[in-house]
């Protein structure tokens, strides 16, 4: 059975960081497109960043330049370091992995950022 096991959430103040990383059963790790997601209460889910097979990466307007998404393909884990974090980015993250028509999800982590 295909996991994805997020780690890594947790309460931060503003400004501070935190590193979120998922690890993968997915065999081969390499080929698939890893991103982030992120769900906030009463909003919709938003796509934080992903990283392709070949390293291409793209983020949401909303955390470039603060958040870098990586990959170590053999550790079969994806991480995302979060810097200058805002209240705003207070959600549940899931990790995701894509392959043409196949999507696999974690079960999320809380991210909550307050004073």
């Amino acid at each position: 059975q295909v996991q994805l096991v997020e780690s890594g959430g947790g309460l931060v103040q503003p400004g501070g960081s935190l590193r979120l990383s998922c690890a993968g059963s997915i065999r081969p790790f390499s080929l698939y497109t890893m991103g982030w997601y992120r769900l906030a209460p009463g909003k919709q889910r938003e796509l934080v960043a992903t990283r392709t097979s070949s390293g291409i990466t793209s983020y949401s307007d909303s955390v470039k330049g603060r958040f870098t998404i990586s990959r170590d393909n053999t550790k079969n884990t994806v991480y995302l370091q979060m810097n200058n974090l805002k209240p705003e980015d207070t959600a549940i993250y899931y990790c995701n992995a894509h392959y043409f028509a196949t999507d696999y999800w974690g079960q999320g982590t809380q991210v909550t950022v307050s004073s």
